[in-house]
């Protein structure tokens, strides 16, 4: 697979081969949606908490008589049915992450990639180096690029400046390679790889 290799000025510098069984492969979406269920559950922090019989306060003292009151023989406050007693059943502190295989993990990256690619919103990118660190300058490119809601993914670093730039930019994200992840690259239309990330994500991959 070939793409054209642009450069921020939206002019051409050449072209560059691209691995198919990274780029080119079948997009399933059972893959993608197990990948994203794994990143979405592996973030939830899991803090959610109600105070259950045994934790709340109130007395354990036997409140009615056993007898002759027209009405149950409880025994404690802090039943669910009284006002201020326990929750039953509710949330308690846990971990929401599940195990995905390493193998899979990767299966899931390779075919957020090429949905990306077959569906024509992979672009390559010369290099993310942007000396004049202004948002509104990068804005300007960006527009003139057709680049609305973009992951701009760069090799071991992203560029200090280019990063300033494009960080209070609405939908847009820019991570280095290390970074790159499947739920990051579906939820933004356009990728964005520099020759640096895709030589370095080739290499992750194989």
């Amino acid at each position: 697979m070939k793409l054209d290799i642009l450069k921020l000025d939206a002019s051409k510098s050449g072209k560059i081969d691209l691995a198919e069984d990274i780029f080119g492969l079948e997009v399933r979406r059972d893959v993608l949606h197990r990948m994203v269920n794994w990143q979405l559950a592996k973030r939830r922090a899991g803090t959610h908490k109600v105070k259950e019989k045994s934790e709340v306060s109130a007395t354990t003292k036997k409140f009615v008589r056993q007898k002759g009151s027209g009405g149950a023989r409880h025994g404690s406050r802090k039943a669910a049915q009284f006002r201020g007693g326990g929750t039953v059943h509710g949330p308690r502190v846990r971990d929401h992450a599940h195990d995905l295989t390493k193998k899979f993990r990767k299966l899931a990256l390779k075919t957020a990639l090429s949905a990306k690619a077959k569906d024509g919103k992979l672009i390559v990118l010369d290099n993310a180096e942007f000396s004049d660190a202004k948002t509104k300058n990068l804005v300007a490119v960006f527009n003139k690029l057709g680049w609305k809601s973009a992951l701009i993914i760069d090799g071991a670093q992203v560029n200090e400046g280019f990063a300033r730039a494009a960080r209070n930019i609405p939908q847009v994200d820019v991570l280095p390679q290390i970074g790159a992840n499947v739920y990051d690259i579906l939820r933004r239309d356009t990728l964005v790889l520099t020759k640096g990330a895709v030589e370095a994500l080739e290499a992750r991959l194989k």
